[in-house]
């Protein structure tokens, strides 16, 4: 028996691991949505979250931990461009232009989702009987900023050249351990399949531990909530990009970006 899309469409029933993943996709696959979709896809991704959660409790499982096993559970499945995939859904940009216009694009979409799970919060926190389904929300906002920010990280990787080898979960595994560390990957001192060691997990969970807790100063009355969200997410993201960007500049230098007329080529 199938089930039902928000869009109305059929889909086969999964797990919740595997509606988790399918969401993150969606919410991180370039194009736009519109608001009253992001909304229903976010709304969705808390639910399916919520029931995890509910389960790592009844098993023991910290919520740090659980939440890094739900994110590298998702990691392989969010979309990374290749180079010249970028350049062609970024209006044939290359090099320094181009990953302006990643990091741009990557902040608008951080603080859209900050802006909506403000907005979700600040009206839960306005009905206190339903205060405790909140932080299914935040929990939710908190992934799909991490896999933005992640996407970004890989992508930046693939504008400079700095070439990551390995299957594509060893891939999104070195970018992920990148990403809870708030810099690029050094192609020439990691190693994909010891990027789990035990430092590199304690590193995620603590840094979706403190993207969670930004997140949580986003409860409050009214449209404060929204407010705040899209803020603070847009100001980590630029701070993540320019991080990144400087660290990668380092490891392979871009090659002199086309002069505008050779642009429209690509």
């Amino acid at each position: 028996m199938s089930a039902q899309k928000d869009d109305g469409k059929e889909i086969a029933p999964t797990s919740s691991e595997e509606e988790v993943g399918e969401l993150v996709g969606r919410l991180t696959t370039p194009g736009e949505l519109d608001g009253a979709e992001r909304r229903r896809l976010l709304g969705r991704l808390a639910r399916s979250l919520s029931a995890g959660a509910r389960k790592a409790r009844q098993s023991g499982v910290g919520r740090g931990r659980w939440l890094a096993d739900v994110f590298l559970n998702i990691a392989p499945r969010i979309p990374i461009r290749d180079l010249a995939t970028l350049s062609e859904h970024h209006h044939g940009l290359l090099g320094e232009q181009l990953a302006d216009d990643l990091v741009r694009t990557a902040q608008k979409a951080t603080m859209t989702v900050g802006a909506i799970g403000g907005a979700l919060a600040a009206a839960e926190f306005a009905a206190p009987p339903l205060l405790l389904s909140a932080p299914a929300q935040l929990v939710a906002e908190t992934i799909v900023v991490a896999a933005i920010e992640v996407k970004l990280l890989a992508e930046l990787h693939e504008v400079y050249g700095v070439r990551i080898e390995g299957t594509g979960t060893q891939r999104a595994v070195a970018f992920t351990v990148a990403w809870s560390r708030q810099r690029g990957v050094d192609p020439v001192t990691t190693s994909v399949t010891l990027a789990l060691g035990a430092a590199a997990k304690t590193a995620l969970r603590n840094r979706l531990m403190k993207t969670l807790g930004r997140h949580l100063t986003t409860l409050g009355p009214f449209l404060t909530g929204a407010v705040a969200g899209g803020a603070l997410n847009r100001a980590a993201t630029k701070k993540l990009g320019e991080a990144v960007r400087n660290d990668l500049r380092g490891k392979r230098p871009l090659p002199p970006a086309p002069v505008r007329g050779e642009l429209g080529s690509g």
